[in-house]
């Protein structure tokens, strides 16, 4: 089967930064569902990998964390699919990814995919929708009220992958306050866009802008990138007794200005359920079919913005650099082989 992977960490302006190459067409047992790929999208995730680990064996490792799929083949231990559904999902990082023809994926983590969208728009979703799902309502229990305070979320990065399907989220299943960030005219639009009721700039310091909004200090910040320098303003702006929360990956991260407010930090790393196989594993799977269901009725809308091109080394390296300039708005999909 054709596949697109890398044979050593290191920056994206090499030639063979990613290449493409034959693999073998993996077999499903288990709880394994076999899925012809149709889209992806890409994630820093997929950057990070390539950058910092070194593949394991003989062969190019094959990145990619986001797929929408149809089911050819499924294990015998499978009870929730059959051949000829159409699935997404987010895959696990310990195992080969998804910029494959074909790609075994354990049928916990993945949900029937939207059917009001194409597969392109549905696989900018999977990875950033439950990274947001989990952070909101696993992590920061945002339907779980800090008392005395306004209801407000201030999302860190909103135009991002993760923020723009945080944004979304909020909005449609809480009665939270929605302040998110972006620095850009076309990205503060992009927010806007999603639903933010209110929109500051993160290239200026959030407190003055916070106070001007008058929508109360903040009971709940999700942080998607830099969280190590907001972290000291935020932890003086926050609700006593708030929660905070972090995905990126800061070299270090001092909570010791939130213990005033007796403020809570929380880290989510959507890959821990597969990994760990956690006991609630399943609830992955579950998370894709509620937002699924949300998307097909409106709630919720695709956050890709620009399709890249087929599944190939040239195009998957165009993505690649765009993700690392730091300036990508919502998701980059690439579609078919």
């Amino acid at each position: 089967m054709k596949a697109v992977g890398y044979t050593a960490t290191g920056p994206i302006d090499r030639d063979d930064a990613l290449i493409d190459f034959e693999a073998e067409k993996p077999v499903a047992t288990g709880r394994d569902l076999l899925v012809q790929v149709r889209a992806v999208s890409v994630n820093p995730v997929d950057t990070k990998v390539r950058q910092r680990r070194a593949p394991a064996g003989d062969i190019p490792d094959i990145l990619g964390w986001d797929a929408v799929g149809d089911v050819v083949a499924v294990g015998d231990a499978v009870t929730g699919f059959s051949p000829g559904d159409t699935v997404w999902y987010a895959g696990a990082i310990d195992r080969p990814g998804t910029n494959a023809e074909f790609h075994l994926v354990d049928e916990r983590i993945a949900g029937h995919a939207p059917r009001t969208v194409a597969p392109a728009a549905a696989a900018a979703m999977p990875l950033t929708t439950l990274t947001a799902h989990e952070m909101l309502f696993d992590r920061l229990r945002v339907n779980d009220p800090v008392p005395g305070g306004a209801g407000t979320l201030l999302v860190i990065g909103g135009a991002g992958g993760v923020g723009s399907i945080a944004i979304q989220l909020a909005r449609a299943l809480t009665d939270l306050t929605v302040i998110a960030t972006a620095s850009r005219p076309d990205t503060q639009a992009w927010v806007r866009e999603l639903g933010a009721h209110h929109v500051i700039s993160h290239a200026e310091p959030l407190g003055p802008q916070i106070t001007a909004l008058g929508a109360g200090s903040p009971d709940f910040v999700f942080s998607t990138t830099h969280s190590d320098h907001y972290a000291q303003e935020l932890a003086g702006l926050m609700t006593p007794q708030g929660r905070f929360g972090l995905i990126d990956d800061p070299e270090s991260f001092d909570i010791t200005p939130f213990k005033p407010g007796s403020v809570s930090v929380h880290w989510e790393f959507m890959f821990t359920r597969p990994v760990s196989q956690t006991a609630d594993m399943e609830r992955q799977g579950a998370i894709l079919n509620e937002v699924a269901g949300l998307i097909d009725s409106g709630a919720v809308r695709s956050t890709a913005t620009e399709t890249v091109g087929t599944i190939n080394a040239a195009n998957l390296i165009r993505a690649h650099r765009t993700i690392e300039s730091g300036r990508a708005r919502g998701k980059l999909v690439l579609e078919g082989f």
